[in-house]
């Protein structure tokens, strides 16, 4: 094992970069980030704000490599890290902005904060309320998620950080500093003994925060007791991560590395079907030399590496840049897999694009694309019934609707069914869409409404 990952290295170009020093700034630091200097006081005072209630982190590797500051505050990289007054409601920024103007007391303003917080959705989906496992006493089990049958999302207590946050993160209440707001464990205990019991869980989903901010002896401790014969059933370990976008050097010359590829190649050799879903929203995150040589290395470990990110307007709301992005992909071996609807929570009014416009986009760009990168799906709206795939926008007896299915749900007899909405040019999330054809209920509906009344009573 340990020869044959040492031998890929000459090959795949991890030993042509040196060991990379990790430089973080966040809120406290932004006005030591020297190409901040080129935007007005105003500007500068703006993002105070906004990361004042959002959370900010970024890196020396994304401000060097990754924006075009000539083209600031327009550069796509720019908009994915750094807070723009746009991100919160004029009424929420008018109030943590006089405060802050005003000097007020510290706890004044943290309870303003905490309320501004609270009013942005969180924890969208009722993924507090309904994905959290619970014990055979009925207590919930901390730091897990399982709302489809065949997947368990895990977020690893070490992990919930990442490299530099990206501004419409939906699980942007994770960073804040809220214990009541995170989900996290540290118990890998608890975790092999729920995936012990629930053999019916194929898939388990290393999630945060990421998962590569850990040391790989944390992730080792997590992942290999998986390889005993009573986790037969575990037939695909997920890993997501943005760390090939925002530190690829942690899969290059980071102090650990090389037992990262040992633990990678070790997972997929022992039989496990090792899938890192990697989080990539513009097509300029792969166009560096140290992003491409991270993933040839991983790749060579034989982990799939599958891509997927949300539409998001300011960013990527433009066909071209969805279509370069895949190519992209194909090309450096990376499976395009899902494109998600921003989801409703945080900054959502800033990013979100309407439905009909996201569909089109999808349309438009996947029409420029081979076969090989039409395995992206979406637009996908991860709500909490399910994963809702808008097929289409036609015309059936007159009406005009969208044409939407289930790709996960709740109910796996959900899914692949399709079922129409009443066409609405300005909806950007499934609860604001009506059942098409003058019918008075999705035909989940009530068996969705069942399911959500016993998760929330127990």
């Amino acid at each position: 094992m340990n020869a044959q990952v040492h031998a890929l290295k000459p090959l795949d170009g991890a030993s042509l970069f040196d060991p990379v020093p990790f430089k973080v700034y966040t809120q406290r630091d932004l006005d030591r980030i020297a190409p901040l200097a080129r935007l007005s006081p105003e500007q500068r005072f703006e993002m105070k704000v906004v990361s004042s209630v959002l959370p900010f982190r970024v890196n020396q590797y994304v401000i060097d490599e990754l924006i075009d500051w000539r083209q600031v505050p327009d550069d796509p990289i720019f908009q994915l890290t750094f807070p723009q007054r746009g991100m919160l409601a004029p009424e929420h920024y008018d109030r943590i902005a006089a405060l802050l103007r005003a000097e007020a007391p510290k706890d004044e303003l943290e309870r303003a904060i905490d309320e501004v917080r609270h009013a942005l959705n969180p924890h969208p989906a009722d993924q507090m309320q309904m994905n959290m496992p619970v014990d055979d006493e009925g207590h919930r089990l901390d730091g897990m998620q399982h709302k489809y049958r065949e997947t368990v999302l895990f977020f690893p207590s070490q992990g919930q950080t990442c490299h530099a946050y990206c501004t419409f993160c939906f699980r942007w209440a994770q960073f804040v500093g809220d214990k009541d707001l995170r989900i996290a464990s540290s118990e890998a205990s608890a975790l092999h003994a729920y995936l012990r019991q629930h053999t019916e869980v194929t898939d388990l989903l290393v999630t945060g925060g990421d998962p590569m901010v850990m040391k790989t002896r944390h992730l080792r401790d997590y992942l290999e007791p998986l390889l005993q014969p009573e986790f037969d059933h575990i037939q695909t370990i997920r890993i997501g991560s943005k760390a090939l976008t925002f530190w690829p050097h942690r899969f290059l010359g980071a102090d650990d590395a090389d037992d990262l590829m040992r633990l990678l190649a070790q997972l997929v050799e022992s039989g496990k079907h090792v899938a890192l879903m990697a989080h990539y929203n513009h097509w300029k995150e792969l166009d560096t030399d140290a992003a491409q040589a991270a993933i040839r290395r991983v790749r060579a470990t034989g982990v799939v590496i599958r891509a997927q990110g949300p539409l998001i307007a300011h960013i990527n709301d433009d066909p071209a840049v969805w279509a370069k992005l895949w190519k992209m992909e194909v090309k450096l071996g990376i499976v395009p897999y899902y494109m998600f609807v921003e989801r409703d929570t945080g900054a959502r009014n800033y990013f979100e694009v309407p439905l009909v416009r996201a569909w089109e986009i999808y349309q438009q760009a996947i029409q420029q694309v081979s076969g090989l990168a039409r395995t992206a799906r979406g637009p996908s709206m991860s709500a909490s019934p399910g994963k809702v795939e808008i097929q289409g926008v036609t015309e059936i007896a007159g009406e005009k609707v969208f044409v939407l299915r289930f790709i996960q749900g709740r109910n796996p007899d959900w899914v692949q069914r399709p079922f129409f909405a009443k066409y609405d040019d300005k909806a950007t999330w499934l609860d604001q869409l009506v059942p098409a054809f003058g019918e008075e209920k999705w035909f989940w509906q009530d068996e969705y409404q069942s399911i959500r009344a016993q998760k929330l009573a127990t």
